[in-house]
Parts: structure tokens; sequence; C-alpha cells
């Protein structure tokens, strides 16, 4: 496997398919920045440097976040000579990768990569062309699929790898994180209790199905699942395990995991977070805790909490789903953190455990 991986590396270096580059069109923005990297990448090996930059300027202005695309169109503009124009997009390349969160590490180890990962698509995808036989590149396929957010076309990979290894319980627990991400979470019970029957001690599995008993309002059931996570996680993955408490709105359990988890990990700033917001639920004092860079993300939380931001100021801080889910929660707005927040957010759980108990 690992010569074919490279075989496959080696021919999307060299240029193979390079005419396909289906969807340079498409509607959609994320598709479409997609391929005009792929393109442009291909045509700065070949030397179109003009061309290049033109497809590294469309797809960071569909996706201004694509940190590979902006990264790229710095190292073009170097090798058409303009290193001072090259300098700043290094930097906001940087920027926006160290900016980007890993998925929490109780869950699935394909919420846990980072970037949209075209290489390693399109290095698996010509893996295929030449492996006939074999669940691994269909399921690898799967997983970056996932890390770029398309959980449909990851779940037909899925289903491919499970007509090779039909019993697999990693591939039946995969299978149930696509259809949990697709909103199809009777289905994903279904398989994350298929592949427990198969691996009873595996924890990010019990991790994955409690998110869908959770997304579904089944939180008895839920809290059981990540009860038996808990016991199962070792000592040693403190951080795993503090997510895991925290879920279950332990705030007892969670704190001295979060103690740990911040000697492990000491610029994680939400462990910091989290560790504030335990010690509040439970009624302590409130050490004071140095805040993130400011204006930086989670920094508008710490500074709820201390009292120098208002709700309104947080809230329009909050971009995107799960940061609001992570500011209605420090509000205390449980209700709608349910309503409105992914159901895989630590403060989704946290939120029904909360309200449960009223």
């Amino acid at each position: 496997m690992k010569s074919a991986l490279a075989g496959a590396a080696g021919l999307w270096r060299k240029g193979a398919r390079s005419s396909d580059f289906t969807g340079i069109d498409d509607p959609d923005p994320e598709r479409q920045g997609q391929v005009l990297f792929r393109r442009g990448r291909h045509r700065m090996r070949a030397g179109d440097l003009a061309a290049a930059l033109q497809d590294f300027d469309h797809a960071i202005e569909l996706l201004p976040d694509f940190a590979d695309a902006v990264a790229a169109r710095a190292e073009c503009l170097d090798m058409m000579g303009k290193a001072e124009t090259a300098r700043p997009d290094y930097k906001r390349a940087r920027r926006l990768w160290a900016g980007h969160r890993a998925g929490a590490p109780d869950r699935s180890y394909i919420w846990r990569q980072q970037g949209r990962l075209s290489f390693e698509v399109e290095s698996y995808e010509l893996a295929l062309e030449r492996i006939k036989t074999g669940s691994y590149p269909h399921s690898a396929v799967g997983n970056a699929l996932m890390a770029r957010g398309r959980p449909a076309e990851a779940l037909r990979a899925y289903e491919r790898a499970l007509k090779i290894k039909e019993k697999d319980a990693a591939l039946l627990a995969l299978r149930g994180e696509a259809l949990s991400a697709l909103g199809k979470y009777r289905q994903a019970v279904a398989s994350f209790t298929l592949s427990l029957r198969r691996d009873a001690k595996a924890p990010e599995t019990l991790s994955g199905r409690a998110v869908a008993h959770a997304a579904m309002g089944r939180i008895a059931k839920a809290n059981a699942d990540w009860r038996r996570q808990l016991a199962l996680l070792p000592g040693r993955q403190a951080a795993a395990r503090a997510c895991v408490a925290l879920r279950l709105a332990d705030w007892e359990a969670a704190l001295p995991e979060l103690e740990r988890a911040i000697e492990a990990q000491p610029d994680d700033p939400y462990w910091r977070l989290y560790r504030l917001t335990a010690l509040r639920h439970l009624g302590r004092l409130v050490d004071a805790a140095p805040m993130p860079a400011e204006g930086a993300w989670p920094a508008p939380l710490f500074a709820l909490l201390a009292g120098k931001a208002t709700p309104e100021t947080v809230l329009a801080a909050a971009t995107g789903d799960g940061r609001r889910g992570e500011a209605l929660f420090q509000l205390e707005r449980f209700k709608d953190v349910v309503e409105t927040a992914p159901p895989a957010l630590i403060e989704y759980a946290a939120a029904r455990n909360e309200l449960a108990r009223r």
C-alpha cells in the first residue's frame, strides 16, 4: 500500500489527469475553490505562473480561509521574483493555519484532521485507479472528505469499503460518523451499535453514538455511552477525559483533568476557559486567567467571564454556529444552545445536561 500511494503521489506531481479539472465552474464555492487550487498548482508546476496566480486569486476570493491557496499564491509570487508582495500572504497563511481548531480529543480521529486535505484526496483517488482490491484507499478518501466537510461523498466511500470488509468495526464507526454529519442520527446509532458489537471497548465509537443520541434528545442514553467512554480512557489522556466530563456537565470530574490538560498544553486557551467554566459552575472563586491575544477567539469569552465584555459584544464576535454555541453557553442560555449549536459541540451536550437537571 505504501508503494502504491507513493506511486500515486508521483503521478500527482507529474500532472497525471492534468486536464481533469471537473468542477471548475461548480456553483458550490467550496468545490470550485478546490478545483481552482488544483489547477493553479498544476499550472505553477508547468511554469505558467501568471495563469496559476489567477487561479489562486479566484480560489481565495471564493474561500478566504483557504490557507493552502494563500500559501500557494505566496509561493507563486516568490517564484515571480515578488518576494515583498508574497510576504503578507505567507503571514496570512500561518495565521489561518494557527487559527484552525482541531476537533475535540475525545472524538473520532477524522475530526482531528486539519485543513482541506486536497493533496490527500487526490493521491488516494489516484491510488484507487491502481489498486483494484482492498478497503483502505476507499476509507482514506472518506476520511479526507469528512475533514473537508463533504459527508455525503464520504459516506459513499465508506459504503464501497464496507462492500470489501462488511464486518469491519472501524469502517462501521466511520459510516456512523458520516451519517451523523448528514443528520441521519437513527441510522448513525444503528451503525455505531453494529461496530460496538464487534469492538465493545472503542472509546471514540461510544463518543460518536453518544453525540447521535444527544442530537435526538436521548440524553440519558448519550450519558451512558459517555460514562462508558470515560471509564475506558486511560488517565494519560487527560484532554480527552476532560472533554467527556464537560459533555456530562460533571464539573467536579472535569476540573482535575483540565488541570492536567493545561499542564500538557499550556498554549491552548480552551483548557483555561473550560477550567474557569467548571469553577464557576461549582460556585468556587474564579481566579484571574491570562487571556489569548486580544481579539482572537476565545478572548471575548474570557472578557465576558471577567466582566469586561457585554453579551452583545461577545455574540457579535461569535462567527459561526460553533462559536455562537460557545458564547450562548457562557451566557447560560442553554435552551438556545440546544436549538442552534452543532450536536458534536461540547457545549451542546453540557447544555442538555444542565437543562435536564432543572
